[in-house]
């Protein structure tokens, strides 16, 4: 664990064939919290934009960012980034799964948004037992330094609803088993909040076809101990449940990962930790 004054990234830039990519549930926007509360807002912002000015992933998966925050996370990226995905609701307002990416890296050429939902083309629609609107953003990019394609995935499982994650986690592997037959080339990456650790229905789902690994056990190297990914501001213990992950296709490899704990004079930038990772194409070598 980092407490710093000045941060110091856990991976920062990469170079091509490499794509540094980051997974982030950054906390939607609480009203009335006390000024003294780790949950502040306001307190939390000048944090977030410290990792993310210092990390600068090629791709970063956002979870829970409200309209303001969506906005925040980009100028703290900078004019370089791009961002597509936009509110879960019917109307396309409420929190947002985003993808950001570096335009210097990836051309933009389709991007989608689904329902978690027996009826995925309509927006704000819910399934399942939800209790509240779930999504999943996709990204297609030309990759402008290997030549090759890319196609990212980002999302957030339903918290309460145990059926509601397993049918998500059906959905979501369906559309990448789709992506994957009609570029079997691509790099293809999944990033989300799945609010499941790796001993439940959901993870396997995800992850037993082989149609999807887990970064954490395909990458080289490790540069942190199995910090849980959900802190909710408490004290860190190594160990804890995963349940933000970077889930990568059959075409990746994975040079090295770890969780990003970080901490500013003891405060953390949300309540959960993110987790990234150093990937590239398996015939980039």
């Amino acid at each position: 664990m980092t407490d710093a004054a000045t941060t110091a990234p856990m991976i920062g830039p990469v170079a091509s064939p490499d794509l540094h990519v980051m997974t982030y549930n950054i906390r939607r926007r609480i009203g009335h919290v006390m000024r003294t509360h780790p949950d502040r807002w306001a307190t939390r912002r000048p944090l977030l934009r410290r990792i993310l000015q210092a990390e600068q992933p090629t791709i970063l998966g956002v979870q829970e960012a409200l309209a303001d925050q969506a906005a925040f996370v980009a100028e703290s990226l900078g004019p370089d980034f791009g961002g597509v995905g936009r509110g879960r609701n019917a109307n396309g307002r409420g929190e947002r799964s985003i993808i950001f990416f570096d335009r210097r890296r990836l051309r933009l050429t389709a991007s989608s948004q689904f329902a978690l939902s027996d009826t995925p083309d309509k927006p704000g629609s819910r399934s399942w037992g939800n209790s509240v609107p779930r999504v999943v953003v996709s990204a297609e990019f030309d990759d402008l330094g290997t030549g090759g394609r890319v196609i990212a995935f980002t999302t957030h499982f339903d918290h309460k609803s145990p059926t509601a994650r397993t049918r998500s986690a059906e959905m979501v592997l369906k559309l990448v088993a789709e992506a994957q037959s009609a570029n079997p080339d691509a790099l293809v990456i999944v990033t989300g909040d799945v609010n499941a650790d790796v001993n439940s229905a959901v993870y396997r789902h995800l992850t037993e076809s082989g149609v999807l690994r887990d970064s954490w056990h395909a990458a080289e190297q490790r540069l942190t101990p199995q910090w849980g990914t959900f802190s909710n501001y408490l004290p860190l213990r190594p160990g804890g449940k995963r349940i933000d992950l970077i889930l990568v296709g059959t075409t990746v490899e994975v040079e090295r990962t770890g969780i990003n704990v970080v901490r500013f004079d003891g405060a953390a930038a949300s309540d959960h930790d993110p987790v990234q990772a150093v990937v590239r194409a398996v015939a980039s070598r």
